[in-house]
């Protein structure tokens, strides 16, 4: 055999990013390609792509539940499904996947076109661009500044106090406007307070240290035993010049300078421990009044139906499902609601303090006494940044009277006690509704002008151009039109389940969870909810389980609103990771907080919220809306159904 036979070259050959050729060149016989993938860059390539590859394998995996059973449920379940583990994996925009049942829907002859492009657009949109104009004006002038400051210096500059009144303030601001919206107005405000806090703790222990620790320097204490080392040494050298014995006088200033250093360690080591108490007492400033507004925005928003999204699509499902039942409005849901917003916030407050401050009912409630330098700090803080506004300015008077006159509106249409406004027009009863409210007050914000004509000293009027108090572009980069549409493709799911009957088929198969005992059946759905909505965002876990949770209720013949009601406040309950909603992102981005942080402090508020949700439900709620009376308004599902599913 030659030698050129006997001995193998390998010779590398440009190959596609997938995989790596390798030519073994032997006997002329013996050639061959060996094909040997880079398993690493299958799998770089594999993530890199996971989305692209998500989009087209779901389809085409569930593909088979319509071929085979080939019923108008399977096939409403199929668009169901492909919706949902988009929604869910986010492997599209949540907007792009809500537009898929309109033209799935058609395809499988579920429903006309016309009438799925209906579900796109409902009362809902009418009530959130309402909404979204008060917001939109809000912002623009600057009210929601003024009023977060003025609520933080009315509770006062102690450190507990100051983290409530910003937890309050950011409540209040997320009633009315989103969440995201709400956590990215205050946080700018407690990035400063908290800024100027440690400023001006470090320069009042900086102070407290020199002052206590003016017969202990360190740096004395070394030039002191220098100095008395030198001095032993000369001592010994007059001994020693004396005749006396040299060794014992070296012994002595060892012992001496031994001593000394001993001393030395003992004053380092309780300031090096007080400098690290005082960084984990910084830090944990920081963490908590982060966690305060994150957490607050979003336990803000239970308190209203507007205050978020998925209120908002309970709502509009619930009342287009049961268009016999009116109860749940402004008022209603108000009412309900204040409580738990309440109990939750104090209770939020009192986990968040333990958990990074330690709670000290002493320090709470003194009373008295001098203000320390962090509370100083943050008196002078909150002044300077509410002086900085000057006084209230003609727009935002005009915001804060439609801001309450839109409020008192909703509140005074159907209160229920007493007839509401709505029944000056008794010939076109249940015409008016919220959306109308919001919508007449919203409107006016683009007639109202912004300016007033101004008098110069001659006494003539300054005319001015007119511009009313939001435009049309300021009003269209508030609105959340991805919402819009999300809610839209959830409208169209849910009559699309109704029209192919799949609501009824689910609702008799959950018929035997009417064995359970009911506050079992309501808690498992709200630990499933809670659960899934860390991981999705709030909206979309909210239109994937109202279809659901509506025929269970009807199957084990509950009140709908006995589930659906926890089921919905808990979907808001997204409080463990950075990702699980816009207002944890925002707050995680100043980078104070970890990972690890927020779960720890959400996990307990997550049981807070369960908890107090479900003493609700069994408690005040259930003679609001006489949970446990089997209403009339719901239909009575059979308990078999034969469909071919």
């Amino acid at each position: 055999m030659c030698q050129s036979d006997s001995i193998l070259t390998e010779i590398r050959f440009p190959a596609p990013d997938w995989l790596d050729f390798f030519i073994i060149l032997g006997p002329v016989s013996a050639r061959k390609f060996i094909y040997q993938p880079s398993t690493m860059k299958i799998l770089s390539y594999l993530l890199a792509y996971r989305r692209f590859l998500l989009i087209v394998l779901t389809p085409l995996l569930l593909l088979p539940l319509p071929l085979i059973i080939k019923t108008k449920e399977a096939e409403c379940a199929y668009t169901l499904f492909v919706v949902a583990i988009f929604w869910l994996t986010e492997a599209l925009p949540l907007a792009v996947s809500a537009l898929l049942p309109a033209f799935m829907f058609p395809l499988f002859g579920i429903m006309e076109s016309k009438k799925v492009a209906s579900a796109y657009f409902k009362d809902f949109h009418l009530l959130l661009i309402g909404v979204i104009c008060l917001a939109t004006s809000i912002e623009k002038w600057n009210f929601h500044k003024r009023v977060a400051l003025r609520m933080v210096m009315l509770v006062g500059v102690n450190p507990t106090w100051l983290m409530l009144g910003f937890m309050v303030s950011c409540a209040f601001l997320s009633m009315w406007l989103s969440n995201t919206s709400a956590a990215a107005m205050v946080m700018p405000i407690v990035e400063a307070v908290a800024q100027q806090i440690i400023r001006a703790e470090t320069e009042a222990d900086a102070l407290e240290m020199s002052c206590s620790n003016g017969s202990i320097n360190p740096a004395l204490e070394l030039d002191e035993n220098i100095g008395e080392c030198k001095s032993c040494d000369w001592k010994e050298k007059e001994k020693q010049a004396n005749g006396y014995n040299n060794n014992v006088g070296s012994t002595v200033c060892t012992i001496e300078k031994e001593n000394e250093k001993e001393k030395e360690q003992q004053n380092l080591q309780p300031a090096e421990t007080g400098r690290k108490s005082r960084e984990d007492k910084y830090s944990g400033i920081f963490k908590v009044m982060c966690l305060c507004v994150a957490y607050s925005a979003t336990i803000g928003g239970l308190t209203t139906i507007t205050g978020t999204s998925t209120n908002l699509i309970f709502a509009e499902q619930f009342n287009t499902r049961y268009p016999g039942c009116q109860c749940i409005n402004f008022g209603s849901w108000f009412i309900l609601s204040i409580p738990i917003t309440v109990i939750i916030l104090l209770l939020s407050w009192v986990w968040l303090q333990w958990l990074f401050l330690g709670f000290d009912f002493k320090n709470m409630f003194k009373c008295g006494k001098k203000k320390t330098a962090r509370e100083e700090a943050s008196a002078q803080v909150i002044q300077e940044e509410y002086k900085k506004l000057g006084p209230m300015s003609y727009p935002e008077i005009v915001t804060l009277v439609l801001f309450i006159l839109m409020t008192l509106l909703w509140f005074t249409r159907e209160p229920g006690f007493i007839p509401g406004w709505s029944s000056l027009f008794p010939k076109y009863k249940g015409y008016a509704t919220d959306s109308t409210t919001a919508l007449v007050i919203g409107l006016l914000f683009f007639i109202i002008p912004a300016k007033t004509l101004s008098r110069t000293s001659n006494g003539e009027n300054t005319v001015f151009g007119y511009t009313p108090l939001i435009t049309w572009k300021e009003f269209q980069s508030c609105m959340p039109w991805e919402i819009a549409i999300l809610v839209g493709g959830g409208f169209a799911l849910a009559d699309g389940c109704e029209v192919s009957k799949l609501s009824a088929w689910v609702a008799s198969k959950l018929t035997p969870l009417g064995s359970l005992p009911l506050w079992l059946v309501i808690l498992i759905s709200c630990l499933i909810v809670t659960s899934v909505t860390e991981v999705a965002s709030n909206p979309a876990t909210i239109t994937i389980f109202l279809p659901i949770l509506s025929p269970l209720a009807e199957a084990i013949h509950v009140n709908p609103l006995f589930i659906l009601i926890p089921a919905t406040l808990c979907t808001s309950f997204a409080f463990l990771l950075p990702v699980a909603n816009p207002a944890n992102a925002i707050v995680f981005s100043y980078g104070h907080l970890t990972v690890m942080d927020m779960v720890k402090a959400g996990l307990g508020i997550n049981i807070i919220g369960v908890a107090v949700v479900m003493l609700a439900i069994m408690t005040w709620i259930v003679p609001i809306f006489d949970l446990y009376t089997y209403p009339i308004w719901a239909p009575n599902i059979p308990s078999t159904n034969s469909t071919g599913l």
